[in-house]
């Protein structure tokens, strides 16, 4: 029976080094209901990013389980894994990663033209044009990320994160670079368009005050999960 949502067991993850390298992460487990939103919080260095690019297949662990929505990406073949990343995950980051050649409504975009939705092109391009207008972009559609503010360019960081409206939605840090009044905007983006999609959605902050806008909140520390706040 496939089992609906993200379950990862017992993941670890040791990089090279001295002294038999360092281990960053010693045991994870993480469940993310349908619809869930968590937050995840720690010292730097605790392995909260290297959790995160576990779970969107952007590394594997040395040992552990990651299951979503029944697929195993771990037993995936390289075409299998990066068809995964494009549709399953949805990737937010503290810098944008946007591509500075394509205007705004190009870049959200992007991610349909590797997935081989072109079919749905008019579908997928009125959907783009949905969540630009959620974000507070439609007046820059044409526009540049050069020619944009940071506030805008992760905005439109999250439209293109969910043009496929992937299962999960991962945000590494995304109001990081952005200051304080602009934070609280891509946060209450982050949780509402996150309602209104089927995703789980988990963030990792450093900021408490986006943490404690979370449902549920993990802290991360030694390279486990130690706590959790309902």
């Amino acid at each position: 029976m496939t089992v609906a949502g993200l379950v990862a067991r017992g993941l670890t993850r040791t990089f090279p080094g001295p002294e038999g390298g360092l281990a960053v992460l010693r045991g994870v487990d993480i469940d993310l209901a349908p619809g869930a939103a968590t937050a995840i919080v720690g010292p730097s260095g605790s392995g909260k990013s290297t959790l995160l690019h576990l779970l969107g297949a952007l590394d594997k662990p040395d040992s552990g389980t990651i299951h979503l929505d029944g697929i195993n990406p771990l037993a995936l073949g390289a075409d299998g894994l990066a068809d995964f990343r494009n549709r399953q995950v949805g990737f937010v980051f503290q810098d944008h990663h946007l591509l500075p050649q394509l205007t705004v409504l190009e870049n959200t975009l992007s991610p349909t033209w590797a997935s081989g939705a072109r079919g749905a092109g008019a579908d997928l391009t009125a959907r783009a044009h949905d969540l630009l207008s959620r974000v507070g972009l439609a007046h820059r559609l044409a526009h540049f990320p050069a020619q944009l503010s940071g506030g805008e360019r992760q905005r439109a960081a999250v439209a293109r994160a969910l043009i496929l409206s992937p299962s999960l939605l991962l945000a590494d840090e995304p109001t990081g670079n952005l200051d304080r009044h602009t934070a609280t905007d891509v946060g209450t983006l982050l949780l509402e368009l996150g309602r209104e999609s089927p995703c789980r959605l988990l963030v990792v902050t450093h900021s408490l005050e986006l943490a404690g806008r979370f449902p549920l909140v993990l802290t991360m520390a030694d390279g486990r999960l130690e706590s959790q706040t309902p």
